[in-house]
């Protein structure tokens, strides 16, 4: 004769998507032991040696029948050891060691030690913030990363320390485990304001024009590319944008958080400072864009740099194909990851900085002769060819640096400008885009479709964009490149305080991208 079957809730994840999973138990008259069916891969199918000699060691042995677990739904492939404190509950419900009544209302989330402590699993944070999603009003999570599954508003953390805490939660000694409530999000714990790293704009020597034009990046989140010879100070620049950019407010703390909590390292804050990724030009596809084994999707450097930056030096030394990858995310601010058996889309809101020497040598338009370029003038087109069209046509600002000059390095009377200053102006100019785009899906300019801002109430007069519509006509631009135009034209008003582009900003916009004027 077989048993009821109790069920306890889970969440199982796919990239930052999350979906509930009732883990269903039922005791069988057959010879004693347990199976897990439903599609679990390798370390969630080992979960049964751990939940049968975790319970033991607690003092609350299964039944000495046979066990079957269902892992529900059961055509959705799951992965991992967070899925333990939930197998291990409802294993003992069936067992009739706790009540089954409460055990779906309350997301498990917990690896399982072999001595009944629970253990922090993979993902936690992004875990529990689709748990919220999915409607759960409470979470059961490891004592040891409560204050990490708190970060998430509008849930409540139960607390427990190991398995038998767990249970005696359920059978109502509510003392063994603790309530923890997320803060107001103003008062959520988050990174100190500071840029970090110590780190600063400050830190360039001269390159006033390009400083200038980071600020103008950062204030609409438009993507840049820097060429130079070495030493230049691309690379110096590139680092020193994140130092520009303000803090993620709460909905992009929570997501830039919750990538982060993928890694496997337990967070003890939000993540409050943009993020910034700069990967090796050895790197794969896979770890740009995203991948993993089997079931498991881990995400890339573009989605780990989401609401930051990521800078790709050496640009050119990178495959064509993975340079190429990166055109439809910059687009649609996602990247889709296909897999035979999953299929899932994460986030890839990133700014792109892209730096390269004018050719293999680097020498290039050096006015020094003693430097002078190598390579040939065939050598020099393939190696900028290497970054395609269609990606630099997606580069909104477009920067050729030159060496500074020893006369300018001894220069004691160049006044720096530190990052704190700048990115006061920063968070002014993005200020009035948000105000601006208020009711809208967008809260930066270079979000904002080309539709929008050439519809009839945002279209900006003919007699300003005449150089603009020039360049259009005879092929200098194409439709997405006018477009990206009006966007920094925008970005330059909102630095300056003005009501809407005029010519200037607009002309000065088209000259950051490499235009021409005549």
């Amino acid at each position: 004769m077989s048993g009821v079957v109790c069920r306890a809730a889970s969440i199982a994840l796919t990239g930052l998507e999350g979906t509930t999973v009732m883990v269903e138990s039922a005791v069988s008259q057959q010879l004693p032991g347990i199976a897990i069916i439903g599609l679990p891969d390798a370390s969630l199918a080992e979960a049964k040696l751990r939940v049968r000699t975790a319970t033991a060691q607690a003092g609350l042995p299964l039944s000495d029948r046979f066990i079957t677990v269902n892992l529900a739904p059961a055509s959705l492939p799951k992965h991992g050891s967070g899925f333990d404190l939930a197998i291990a509950l409802a294993a003992l419900a069936a067992s009739r060691h706790l009540p089954a009544s409460g055990l779906g209302d309350v997301a498990h989330l917990g690896e399982l030690a072999l001595d009944g402590v629970l253990r922090r699993p993979a993902g936690l944070l992004s875990s529990v913030a689709a748990a919220r999603a999915r409607g759960f009003l409470r979470v059961m999570v490891p004592e040891a990363c409560a204050a990490e599954a708190a970060l998430v508003p509008g849930i409540e953390v139960i607390a427990v320390p190991d398995l038998a805490s767990a249970v005696a939660w359920y059978r109502g000694a509510q003392d063994r485990g603790r309530i923890v409530r997320a803060e107001a999000p103003a008062a959520l714990q988050a990174e100190p304001a500071a840029p970090g790293a110590g780190v600063d704009i400050a830190d360039v020597v001269g390159q006033p024009e390009a400083v200038e034009a980071l600020v103008i990046a950062a204030a609409g989140r438009h993507h840049v590319s820097l060429l130079g010879p070495p030493g230049a100070g691309k690379t110096l620049l590139a680092t020193r944008l994140p130092t520009l950019l303000p803090e993620l407010d709460d909905e992009a703390a929570l997501e830039a958080s919750s990538i982060a909590s993928l890694g496997g390292s337990p967070l003890l804050r939000l993540v409050r400072r943009p993020p910034f990724e700069s990967p090796h030009h050895t790197a794969s596809a896979a770890s740009i864009i995203g991948g993993g084994q089997g079931i498991e999707v881990r995400p890339g450097a573009i989605t780990r740099a989401c609401h930051g930056v990521l800078f790709l030096d050496e640009a050119p030394e990178f495959p064509r194909t993975v340079l190429d990858a990166l055109r439809q995310p910059l687009e649609t601010g996602t990247i889709e990851i296909h897999r035979s058996r999953i299929r899932t889309v994460l986030p890839a809101r990133v700014q792109l900085v892209l730096a390269a020497n004018p050719c293999p040598c680097g020498n290039a338009g050096s006015p020094d002769t003693a430097v002078s370029c190598t390579c040939t003038p065939r050598v020099r087109v393939g190696y900028r060819h290497r970054i395609s069209g269609p990606l630099a046509d997606r580069i909104d600002l477009r920067l050729t640096l030159h060496r500074v000059s020893k006369v300018l390095i001894d220069d004691p009377g160049e006044r720096r400008t530190p990052s704190a200053e700048l990115r006061e102006r920063v968070v002014g100019a993005r200020a009035l885009a948000a105000e601006r785009w208020a009711g809208t899906p967008w809260s930066v300019n270079a979000e904002v479709p080309g539709s929008w801002l050439r519809c009839p109430r945002m279209r900006l007069p003919r007699s300003d964009t005449a150089v603009l519509d020039h360049a259009l006509a005879r092929g200098a631009l194409t439709l997405r490149g006018y477009d990206r135009v009006l966007r920094v034209a925008w970005t330059v008003s909102d630095l300056a305080g003005s009501e809407r582009p005029r010519r200037a900003e607009v002309a000065q916009a088209l000259m950051l991208r490499g235009g021409d004027l005549a």
